[in-house]
């Protein structure tokens, strides 16, 4: 397991000791093109708007993303996703009194990101697609989500055991750069490149994930493996989400990233009652 040097500062993630409960990350999508709610959100006042209604429905995090990660969606440069990313960040930055995660796998936007008010970013590349990314969060002190994707990667053996081998690569490049082991939560990355059942396989087996000794991130919310299991289009998985969630709980998920706040609070804290207080 890969050892990091302590950060002094003040850490992005809950005061609570993680396995107390389940927190709940909001997602703040700012993009055209979302799977699930593209353009509903991408001017500064309705994101906002939606942000803190995430908040009042008992947000922990809110996550925030100026790209669509959905397969086949066109690739925004930086420069763009910047633009849209900046005026939502700002007006947040004064707004919600939560932690703001962004949600790019590109270290310039992060960086930019980072410098104005957002704590965690949030990298589907897992430290991977971008050589700078794990300085640009180590040199900011920000907390990091590290997820695995399968897109553009040799799966090797069964997918947690790959995912595995993604996450010790991962966690070097962060040791290297210096990001310390309090910053980091690990994604085991539902869709990105995995099959329908890869993608159950992970839900069923997520507890093999905590040797790593890092809390963990579930998301899961209105994906793919919930439309084609259930054949229901993406504003009718509301449920196969609420399953989700229970089944990463069981696991020992410390975090899931939701679209539908307070349905998955309500799913998350009968679930706690239930796997977290034996």
């Amino acid at each position: 397991m890969v050892e990091s040097p302590v950060n002094t500062k003040m850490s992005p993630w809950p005061n609570e000791a993680w396995g107390s409960r389940t927190f709940l990350m909001g997602i703040l999508n700012i993009t055209p093109d979302s799977f699930s709610d593209g353009g509903e959100f991408s001017s500064v006042q309705k994101g906002v708007q939606h942000a803190l209604d995430m908040v009042a429905a008992g947000a922990d995090f809110i996550d925030v993303g100026a790209e669509s990660t959905r397969p086949g969606a066109v690739e925004v440069p930086a420069e763009e996703e910047w633009l849209r990313l900046e005026p939502v960040l700002s007006a947040l930055r004064d707004s919600v009194d939560v932690p703001i995660s962004v949600d790019t796998y590109k270290a310039e936007v992060a960086e930019k990101a980072l410098s104005a008010g957002a704590a965690i970013a949030n990298d589907i590349g897992g430290l991977q697609m971008d050589e700078r990314m794990a300085e640009v969060i180590a040199s900011a002190g920000a907390g990091a989500v590290v997820m695995h994707n399968s897109r553009n990667q040799d799966v090797t053996g069964d997918i947690i055991s790959s995912i595995c081998v993604f996450f010790e690569e991962s966690l070097r490049r962060a040791d290297r750069a210096g990001i310390s082991r309090d910053r980091i939560v690990l994604d085991p990355g539902i869709g990105f490149g995995k099959s329908v059942e890869e993608n159950l396989t992970i839900l069923r087996s997520i507890d093999r994930l905590r040797s790593f000794g890092y809390p963990l991130l579930l998301g899961a919310s209105r994906k793919s493996v919930i439309g084609m299991t259930l054949d229901l289009p993406v504003d009718q998985r509301l449920e196969g989400t609420l399953a989700t969630t229970v089944a990463g709980i069981a696991g020992g998920v410390d975090v899931v990233r939701v679209h539908d706040v307070e349905a998955n609070l309500r799913a998350s804290r009968m679930s706690d009652a239930i796997f977290r207080n034996e």
